[in-house]
């Protein structure tokens, strides 16, 4: 059977996930600026003046801060078990694909695509870890804010959500199913969408969120489990 070309909005897809790796979430990984010469001298000299404190004096609110949860984004190609790649895209290879970031222990994608027969299955599987709870929480209501129109999932970190769309381009129908949870600083996301070139239908809405979902559980777990090994 020859192969059929993968239609254009399909074999450009990888290119958005790219440029949202290369990115790298550069404003979440810049040094602060050193305060000038003069004023280090002043704060050193105030600091000389103070006196010690003392005992039973209740700490500053930054001395005792809770440290985040997770330091860096786990690898993603390992988020999954073997049979649960098989599943979702028959025909791609376990090992899966990195996309390059600019900085691995911020985020963190791997990808998997394959058609078989004239089924067509597209997964990538993303880590973003924060600096801060307030951060990852912040981005999480952005996100889901945007991808409107799904809903909650219980039992997916402390947050979950996910939400299907259908498209249609040269009358070939394609559904997607994005799926973001949060536990404290992290992210996991989950893009999973599906073709039929036979029919030009698109997989049911049950068969991507499900797949969606299930992938997301599994990220999850691989991600606390690693901060647990750490």
């Amino acid at each position: 059977m020859q192969s059929l070309p993968l239609p254009l909005a399909l074999t450009a897809r990888l290119l958005p996930v790219a440029v949202l790796a290369a990115a790298g979430w550069a404003m979440s990984s810049g040094p602060l600026a050193a305060a000038p010469a003069s004023e280090q001298e002043s704060a050193q000299e105030s600091r000389s003046t103070q006196t010690t404190p003392e005992p039973g004096t209740t700490p500053s609110s930054e001395a005792s801060a809770t440290p985040p949860k997770f330091t860096a984004a786990p690898a993603p190609c390992d988020g999954l078990a073997k049979a649960t790649i098989t599943a979702l895209v028959p025909g791609a290879k376990t090992a899966g694909k990195e996309i390059p970031s600019t900085d691995e222990s911020v985020r963190r994608t791997c990808s998997w695509n394959a058609l078989k027969g004239y089924d067509y299955r597209w997964l990538d599987v993303s880590f973003e870890v924060m600096k801060t709870e307030e951060q990852a929480k912040k981005s999480y209501t952005e996100r889901t804010t945007e991808k409107s129109g799904g809903g909650e999932v219980p039992g997916l970190g402390e947050e979950g959500y996910s939400v299907v769309n259908l498209t249609t381009e040269d009358k070939q129908q394609t559904r997607e199913g994005m799926v973001l949870a949060r536990i404290s600083n992290a992210l996991v996301s989950i893009n999973y969408n599906g073709s039929d070139f036979e029919s030009k239908k698109a997989p049911a809405t049950d068969e991507i969120n499900k797949g969606a979902i299930k992938a997301a559980k599994e990220a999850m777990a691989a991600l606390e489990n690693g901060a647990k090994k750490s």
